[in-house]
């Protein structure tokens, strides 16, 4: 297990959550893992979505895993003693049958495991309620009749199932249903049954264990973070682990936002 709390502790140069050609990152790992080194990062971890039982054009395939963990260390051994990478994963939870406590992933090598949510159960199976609010908005009126504080609350329940089913060691963008929703009724990440919802699950993170990300991928192009800057107070003052990732799918971006991250950090 990588030793998170030691390494935020004394660096700020690392990232632990990017996506390359095993899934819907935009260049190839070597070209990440050149970019690290060039940039002076001291520890890089890849965190390819992980495969699913179910169709996504974002997650890699099955059949990918062997060839991903062979490129991985391919990297350490090219880059010896310039840099720390990690074999990682960003594992969706689609519910009691498929996340990261699932004995799938148990059987990987990972160094570490992000668990994330980006689906949610419809009458017509599991949809991804992440990506652009154009297609989000298109989804509302297909799958979940408009109801936006029904697709929300369904959002946090499966994001607690996860956390109480355990078998990861960060929690990706945990309130990051927050950006479509409020595209779609402004405001309501500021009504008191959404802050709710956010404190219970940040109550049921304490309790767990795991490491937080603040993920910086969404400050250039919507001005925020993952989770909201006002929750961080909670979760430093608790002694929760958290880390800054940029969520990179490309290889320029891998630095993105976290200098900002951190000096919110600093100010809290």
């Amino acid at each position: 297990m990588v030793d998170f709390k030691k390494i935020i502790s004394s660096t700020s140069q690392y990232n632990f959550h990017s996506h390359t050609q095993f899934c819907d990152g935009r260049a190839e790992m070597k070209d990440f893992a050149s970019v690290a080194v060039a940039e002076g990062f001291k520890h890089y971890g890849f965190s390819p979505h992980s495969p699913l039982p179910i169709q996504s054009p974002c997650n890699m395939e099955f059949d990918k895993v062997e060839e991903y963990i062979a490129e991985y260390k391919r990297l350490c051994a090219g880059y010896k003693d310039k840099i720390n990478f990690y074999c990682g994963m960003e594992i969706d939870y689609l519910g009691s049958d498929w996340g990261p406590s699932n004995t799938y992933f148990s059987a990987i090598p990972l160094d570490y495991r992000i668990g994330s949510v980006h689906f949610i159960p419809s009458s017509e199976g599991m949809i991804d309620v992440d990506g652009r609010f154009e297609t989000f908005k298109g989804k509302m009126s297909r799958y979940f009749d408009n109801d936006i504080v029904a697709v929300v609350k369904s959002f946090y329940a499966q994001t607690n199932a996860m956390i109480e089913a355990g078998g990861f060691d960060i929690i990706g963008h945990f309130d990051k249903i927050g950006h479509n929703a409020n595209h779609f009724s402004p405001g309501i990440e500021d009504e008191k049954w959404y802050e709710n919802l956010v404190n219970d699950t940040i109550d049921n993170i304490i309790s767990s264990g795991v490491a937080v990300e603040i993920n910086t991928k969404a400050l250039a192009d919507h001005h925020r973070f993952f989770p909201a800057v006002k929750y961080w107070r909670r979760l430093l003052d608790a002694g929760v682990p958290v880390l800054v990732n940029s969520d990179a799918h490309y290889p320029n971006l891998i630095d993105a936002g976290r200098n900002e991250a951190f000096e919110l950090l600093r100010n809290i």
